[in-house]
């Protein structure tokens, strides 16, 4: 593996690239990092190059002028200048809960640059009938942030999105590299929640740009993760656009906690999309 950084107008990406192959992009959910993919890296990187990012303001990528609220329109510009800067051909792109977002605008602004997307759960709450319900929960969230304590607006958002999420792994039973990501995730859990949650799950895509490229779309959702609020927005959207969803192993957090099957799923999806259809 090798780590690298961006120069990008307000701030630096940093990101990490791994194996051979056609290029995937992994953005993680909000507040996560590169480091996020580690463990479904091992799988993919035989038969993909992996590249996984910091998005900006989390972890190593630095804001030029310290913590902002985020945009989700900024960060996919960012996925693309990033993709622009490692290759001249369409990549393989995997975002997931926030970062499925990224890659919604990503795709519907910048076509050219995704061969295929697999959107994860995009918590674009915005988008479902009941939206005020769950917009006013994310905004219960922030303020308690500011009136009480992180670990109380984590409890609210848990509890506002069901059971969708299994446990975090014990920080004393890892690696040395994996507990220093949970440290960072730490560190980034208040940040979202200030200056992300909000922008991002009042997002709404722009389905008539989607509709156009509807066939490198996959919505994908959690097998254990179906009646929970992370899945719907996907059940939603794909609706809209007349696709169906992908189910793909373990919860919303499943690139952890089911790396392994996760990632093997990912490339049969991806090897799926890749493969032309046979003529009738």
């Amino acid at each position: 593996m090798r780590s690298d950084t961006l120069p990008v107008p307000g701030a630096t990406l940093y990101y990490e690239v791994r194996g051979n192959g056609p290029l995937l992009l992994s953005i993680p959910g909000g507040g996560g990092d590169a480091g996020v993919f580690d463990d479904m890296a091992e799988v993919l990187e035989r038969h993909f190059t992996v590249v996984a990012l910091d998005p900006r303001g989390y972890s190593r990528s630095l804001l030029e002028h310290g913590p902002e609220d985020q945009r989700v329109a900024v960060q996919a510009d960012d996925a693309a200048r990033l993709l622009a800067h490692l290759t001249a051909e369409p990549a393989f792109v995997c975002g997931t809960s926030n970062g499925a977002i990224v890659g919604l605008d990503l795709l519907a602004r910048y076509p050219d640059r995704v061969r295929a997307l697999v959107a994860h759960e995009p918590p674009c709450f915005a988008v479902l009938p009941d939206a005020d319900e769950h917009l006013t929960m994310v905004e219960e969230v922030y303020a308690l942030l500011h009136t009480d304590s992180v670990a109380a607006a984590g409890a609210r958002f848990l509890a506002g999105i069901g059971p969708a999420m299994k446990p975090a792994p014990d920080i004393a039973e890892l690696s040395d590299r994996a507990a220093r990501m949970w440290t960072r995730l730490a560190a980034n859990g208040p940040v979202m929640i200030e200056h992300e949650l909000r922008e991002f799950t009042s997002y709404t895509p722009d389905y008539r740009a989607l509709a156009q490229v509807a066939d490198r779309l996959v919505l994908a959702i959690g097998r254990e993760t179906r009646g929970c609020l992370p899945c719907r927005p996907a059940m939603e959207i794909a609706a809209r656009l007349g696709l169906d969803v992908t189910e793909f192993p373990g919860a919303h957090n499943g690139i952890r906690t089911d790396a392994g099957d996760f990632a093997n799923r990912l490339i049969e999806v991806l090897t799926a999309k890749a493969t032309p259809s046979p003529r009738a």
